[in-house]
């Protein structure tokens, strides 16, 4: 037992070091998860503090601080998003559930066991519909619904359909030559290259 006791304190021993250094990173995710936490303080400071930490991190001679700054950095432009709203998802696995039912009625609706892209593409206005009897039990009266006779699709969401439909047309063996005639017809009643002769 003496034997073995040695052999795991000369093994500690070898790592004091190496431990002192996680110790360190151990209190810098603390520090950032703290940051995260909506009941810690109200958004603006947390994103101000959020955003020094990140640089201090990122101007760090240590790699490993480097990248958790740089991951910071990365997660930073939706990380604040809603400010002090309490029903946004809190986190991926929020997300998730808060996307299981307008999930399972798309599944319902077209008889596969996956959801499909639509929610990707079309969400924006989808999500809504899909997930309006939670809010809405009683059915939907004329009344209600006669305010959004003249709504339109957000022209993000409507590239994206335009997008997807250029892509299916192109992958089709049967509409890619068409396709293709379509865009040399653009491309041939556009202005010239600056560059022709």
């Amino acid at each position: 037992m003496q034997r073995l006791t040695g052999c795991i304190d000369k093994g500690r021993n070898l790592v004091v070091e190496s431990q002192k250094q996680v110790a360190g990173y151990v209190v810098t995710v603390r520090e950032v998860n703290a940051l995260l936490d909506p009941a810690t303080n109200g958004w603006v400071k947390r994103k101000q503090r959020f955003n020094a930490l990140a640089q201090q991190l990122l101007t760090d001679e240590d790699a490993i601080r480097q990248q958790m700054g740089r991951v910071m950095t990365s997660f930073k432009p939706g990380l604040f998003a809603g400010g002090d709203r309490g029903d946004w998802p809190g986190d991926n696995l929020d997300l998730e559930r808060w996307f299981r039912l307008p999930k399972g009625h798309e599944r319902r609706i077209h008889g596969r066991c996956h959801a499909g892209v639509r929610i990707v593409q079309e969400g924006a206005t989808m999500m809504l519909a899909l997930d309006a009897h939670r809010h809405h039990p009683q059915p939907f009266t004329e009344d209600k619904l006669r305010p959004y006779r003249d709504a339109e699709a957000p022209d993000a969401q409507k590239k994206v359909i335009h997008r997807r439909k250029v892509m299916r047309a192109a992958r089709s063996t049967k509409k890619r030559a068409g396709l293709l005639r379509k865009l040399e017809e653009r491309y041939a009643t556009a202005s010239p290259h600056p560059f022709s002769g």
